[in-house]
């Protein structure tokens, strides 16, 4: 049976919760539609993390970005939206959201959200000989 568009976020256990460690997930086809004219917008998204207890499954975050293809909405908006979405279910230490939108009326358009959790701080950069 084929996959059909979820708002369903699934999750499983961070294999290292003790470490703070980054997760970088490239997202190319990211398509919703412009709310002024009904047509169709497209993005690259760029989701990067540390996560806490949980990470976020790969299938459900397919499906759940499928899920705005149909959907009307400003790029601020939705950048915003599934951020919140995101930081809802798996609770991470840092989530940074890049939208990088394809060009529109020859203007492009970068949306970059930021969460980070109460306490939680970067450590600083190691560099190497």
């Amino acid at each position: 049976m084929p996959s059909t568009p979820s708002r369903d976020l699934e999750t499983f256990a961070n294999p290292e919760p003790g470490r703070d460690y980054t997760i970088r997930i490239r997202v190319p086809e990211f398509t919703c539609l412009c709310p002024k004219t009904g047509q169709p917008d497209f993005a690259e998204l760029t989701l990067e993390y540390v996560p806490e207890a949980l990470c976020v499954e790969l299938k459900s975050l397919k499906l759940y970005v499928w899920s705005f293809r149909d959907e009307g909405a400003f790029h601020e908006a939705v950048t915003n939206r599934i951020l919140a979405d995101l930081v809802a279910a798996i609770a991470p230490r840092f989530m940074r959201l890049t939208a990088d939108f394809n060009v529109r009326g020859g203007i492009y358009t970068t949306v970059v959200a930021e969460h980070r959790a109460a306490g939680w701080a970067i450590p600083p950069r190691v560099e190497l000989p």
